[in-house]
């Protein structure tokens, strides 16, 4: 089995929003925004080749959006999503799974494009299952207010529509707390947790020795690491506060290797435990796992 890095490009969020109660004056000093204080993140997203499987966990903003909508979040950089596959061989009709963490559209908005006529909407990925669950559909599609502009009808019902949606089973709401779903795939379980947004998962993937967590939005960055330093978009702060200091505390003792979605400059981290709680170890590429 092998595991990639596929970036889909960089894009821009208020500074405030993504590190919420925090004062400016300590994240500025971890990511710089600039004058609009406007942070630049990563959407990096991944994938996994198992034999005849091809698997791509999220990916990223797409492009059928208007130019008002991408003014907002200044999508640019010299990476795409069709690029970096074309690098490792590929093209979109060679994934044969797409793993949607969840359906906020910076991590499902390259799942649909336009159609040739521009006057539809068609899967990227024509020969792919798209995987969901049903708890977290049901909250995307029957969106509440704060989260509204998040979930995108446009990138979300063509994907049902096209009759590749399959749901995994036992991925649950906040009803249930956080769950684990164990072997949701030969080399992957799944972690799903409702702080961020309801039932989103998190994949655990054995790799070459190691537990990879593709951490998508419980833990954007190496910055969000301290358990207080939680995002303003999340729907349930202090749920998402307890179910990283689970994570945080298993991913120490249990030498889990973080890859991060969102961190412009690193790829992986470890963590370990101090006097102050759970802390970063060191980062470094996921190539380093060999």
């Amino acid at each position: 089995m092998e595991i990639h890095p596929v970036h889909a490009g960089l894009f821009k969020l208020d500074g405030g929003a993504m590190f919420g109660v925090v004062p400016k004056t300590l994240w500025e000093r971890r990511h710089a925004p600039d004058p609009n204080n406007l942070c630049t993140w990563a959407m990096r997203c991944m994938l996994v080749v198992d034999g005849d499987r091809v698997m791509l966990i999220d990916n990223g903003l797409g492009d059928k959006q208007d130019e008002k909508f991408f003014s907002h979040y200044e999508p640019h950089g010299d990476r795409s999503l069709e690029a970096s596959l074309k690098a490792h061989g590929l093209s979109p009709d060679d994934i044969t799974d797409v793993f949607l963490t969840h359906l906020h559209f910076d991590h499902c908005g390259g799942s649909i494009r336009w159609n040739s006529a521009r006057d539809g909407y068609e899967p990227v990925f024509r020969n792919a299952t798209y995987w969901s669950n049903e708890d977290h559909w049901e909250w995307a599609t029957r969106p509440n207010a704060r989260e509204r502009a998040s979930f995108l009808k446009e990138n979300i019902l063509p994907i049902e529509e096209s009759g590749q949606l399959k749901h995994l089973a036992g991925a649950k709401g906040a009803g249930s707390g956080a769950t684990m779903v164990l072997e949701a795939f030969p080399f992957m379980d799944v972690l799903c947790v409702n702080g961020h947004t309801d039932a989103m998962m998190i994949p655990h993937i054995r790799y070459k020795g190691h537990m990879v967590v593709f951490m998508a939005d419980l833990l954007p960055s190496v910055h969000h690491i301290p358990v207080a330093w939680v995002m303003a978009y999340d729907t349930r702060p202090l749920l998402t506060l307890a179910e990283k200091q689970t994570f945080l505390e298993r991913a120490a003792d249990e030498r889990y290797v973080l890859f991060f979605e969102h961190d412009r400059d690193h790829e992986c981290a470890t963590v370990i435990r101090t006097e102050k709680g759970v802390r970063l170890e060191r980062t470094f590429p996921l190539s380093e796992l060999g």
